[in-house]
């Protein structure tokens, strides 16, 4: 009887657990996808790698997709088609003002914070035998190489550099792409706003010699005083190329998260990606600044109520305004 005793008991915490566990995850998707860039772009590899691991902790099946970058992915997380995306402050902040050219007018305010990723530099490659080693070498009516349409690097690198007195023509395209034209000599420079290392800059530079242009201190701050970036120094070694450490600004980047998921499902997805940064690095080394300190760097997009309560538990400080309702 003893016996029989503790198996009902067992079969009912049993029961009890399994009935909490359904609760919880009450209106979780099937299955999740995160927009990323092109392919080529540190956005497609660092979203593939966390995609992966917030299906292999929560069950959930989900993967990354190629987009047109952080303007896209805005519209895309608000509207739902993506569950998640990735973007950078830049773009998010036009995105909520309705600046956003995929939808002119139309704030889009149902796209939340789900965790920081890393900076994004802002930086010009050449090929050596071009010639160019500065922005000043760069001549007028130069082929230049954006990214794809609406990405960070097409929507603030073009008024960048005609901040700084360039004429040229503008060329759009994945960065796998716009490095071969680069190589083949059809682009005279590709300015590229990804993190670093780009792979389509270690790509280029297995095949042939390249340059990493580098601002001027002058440079930089007529751009840090004209747009949403910060100094940045892209450190000796990301490339095999750069020898020395170079002058660049940045852009932070965030996930989002469509607003109207789950609590629940929102906390355990950045609870897998934040709670083991060892991890995250080790599936892509951008990830070395995807630390819970760095909540502090979203200052204005509403952060999703699940991501909230992950970073309040692990030593941050949002505030309830702050926190989508």
């Amino acid at each position: 009887m003893k016996i029989i005793k503790n198996l009902g008991l067992s079969v009912a915490v049993a029961a009890v657990s399994t009935s909490l566990m359904a609760a919880d995850k009450a209106g979780w998707p099937d299955s999740f996808t995160v927009g990323t860039g092109s392919q080529g772009g540190a956005y497609f590899g660092y979203g593939t790698a966390w995609a992966n691991i917030v299906s292999e902790e929560t069950g959930v099946p989900g993967g990354a997709e190629v987009t047109g970058g952080p303007m896209q992915n805005m519209a895309l997380v608000h509207t739902g088609d993506n569950h998640f995306g990735m973007t950078t402050l830049g773009p998010a902040r036009e995105s909520m003002e309705g600046k956003n050219a995929i939808a002119p007018g139309l704030p889009m305010d149902n796209a939340c914070a789900m965790f920081p990723m890393y900076q994004t530099p802002f930086s010009i490659t050449a090929l050596t035998s071009s010639g160019i080693t500065s922005v000043a070498d760069i001549p007028a009516g130069a082929k230049i190489g954006f990214g794809p349409a609406g990405s960070t690097s097409d929507t603030y690198f073009p008024r960048m550099l005609e901040e700084l007195g360039l004429k040229f023509e503008r060329r759009n395209g994945g960065w796998s792409d716009l490095g071969g034209q680069l190589q083949d000599g059809l682009l005279d420079v590709v300015a590229f706003a990804a993190g670093v290392p780009v792979p389509a800059v270690s790509q280029l530079e297995v095949q042939t010699d390249i340059n990493i242009i580098e601002f001027t201190e002058k440079e930089q701050k007529k751009i840090t005083d004209a747009f949403p970036v910060s100094n940045y120094e892209i450190a000796k070694g990301a490339y095999k190329s750069l020898e020395a450490p170079a002058r660049s600004v940045s852009m932070w980047n965030f996930a989002i998260a469509n607003c109207d998921l789950p609590e629940s499902f929102v906390y355990e997805a950045v609870k897998a990606v934040m709670g083991d940064n060892a991890r995250m690095v080790q599936a892509h080394k951008g990830a070395r600044t995807t630390l819970p300190e760095h909540w502090d760097k979203n200052t204005f997009l509403p952060w999703h109520p699940g991501a909230a309560r992950w970073f309040n538990e692990n030593g941050g400080n949002i505030q309830a305004e702050l926190i989508h309702q």
